[in-house]
């Protein structure tokens, strides 16, 4: 353990009395990778993350990346092994885009193998494309944007 953690509570079921963590946004997600120069490559080229500095304090070989308001780190190492076939129904990370058109001609292009799914959610056509990086971990392209994903509490004010 690192110093000055503590283990939670075994089996702990209720809310806490003060409610959830005060937290303000996603920071980063970190994939662990065989390769971190092809990751950059993919998460650069395919998906247009921008390259920043990463503090040269840490003693293990990794880049970090930003875009969309979130941060990306690539860490070397082993990944946990994932299902080669592109499964929609894995975990993924997902990204909106302006037009599904344009990402598939795109994906076409590179060579990138995708799954395309279309679901009718009633008046809303929602599209997904799902493919991997290089490590098998799976990102989804998709225009959700058009479905209504806020909790009713947050309608009701």
């Amino acid at each position: 353990p690192t110093a000055g953690a503590r283990a939670a509570p075994a089996g702990r079921a209720d809310p806490p009395a003060e409610g959830p963590l005060p937290l303000r946004s996603l920071n980063h997600v970190s994939r662990v990778c065989r390769d971190v120069p092809a990751s950059v490559a993919f998460y650069r080229d395919v998906l247009g993350f921008h390259s920043v500095r990463r503090p040269n304090s840490f003693d293990f070989h990794g880049s970090w990346l930003f875009g969309f308001g979130i941060g990306m780190h690539l860490i070397q190492g082993e990944p946990v092994p994932r299902e080669h076939a592109v499964n929609p129904r894995a975990d993924h990370l997902s990204f909106q885009c302006d037009s599904m058109t344009e990402v598939e001609r795109r994906l076409t292009g590179m060579g990138i193998q995708y799954v395309k799914e279309v679901i009718q959610e009633g008046p809303a056509l929602v599209q997904q494309l799902f493919f991997h990086d290089p490590d098998d971990n799976m990102i989804e392209i998709c225009n959700c944007e058009c479905l209504l994903q806020f909790p009713p509490s947050l309608l009701d004010g």
